[in-house]
């Protein structure tokens, strides 16, 4: 069995951002379940995957990271409404078998992400 992984980047310092809060959605037809919430360690990774073994399973998901507040703990001047607040990404799983880590680099202006494994 395969498993999902995140962590998150802070590209203003080059380093891991710490204390993300993350939280993961099956999204099917009937709307967004919420299934595990984690807060990303000293590394910027969750200390465990978010899916694995009985709960990794195909279909559409997404994360959601709490970037704006973050940036907010760490003293960074923001506009209210904050540009990068909460980023969600929408992505999808095909198979259970395979390894899918969801990375976010991130600043207060900008994110991207990729496929890892």
């Amino acid at each position: 069995m395969g498993k999902l992984s995140t962590h998150v980047l802070d590209i203003t310092v080059g380093k891991p951002g710490a204390g993300v809060k993350v939280a993961l959605y099956a999204v099917t037809a009937q709307g967004r379940e919420l299934l595990k919430t984690d807060v990303t360690n000293a590394d910027g990774r969750c200390a465990v995957p978010l899916l694995e073994g009985e709960t990794m399973k195909p279909g559409k998901y997404e994360l959601v990271f709490g970037a704006g507040e973050y940036f907010a703990a760490r003293g960074i001047d923001l506009p209210e409404p904050r540009f990068i607040d909460e980023v969600t990404l929408a992505f999808g799983i095909a198979s259970a078998d395979q390894n899918y880590h969801v990375p976010l680099v991130v600043s207060p202006w900008a994110y991207s992400t990729y496929r890892g494994s």
